[in-house]
């Protein structure tokens, strides 16, 4: 008795896995590629946003760093 409905909820994890799965691939799949057109001017500021966002986290890591 106990096996079968371990064996019922595992089934069920494993299709709500299994569908949960499927659509995020799905999705996945129809904005792999973007559909808005950017200009060189956008490119270059969220490159700079990036450059950015990685300094300050640099900065974060080495004063946890010199704090230790």
């Amino acid at each position: 008795m106990r096996f079968q409905i371990f064996e019922l909820i595992s089934s069920r994890f494993n299709k709500f896995f299994e569908n949960t799965f499927r659509e995020v691939r799905e999705i996945n799949k129809k904005y792999r590629v973007p559909h808005t057109k950017t200009t060189p001017l956008v490119k270059i500021s969220l490159l700079m946003l990036r450059v950015y966002l990685f300094l300050l986290i640099a900065i974060l890591f080495y004063k946890f760093i010199t704090l230790i």
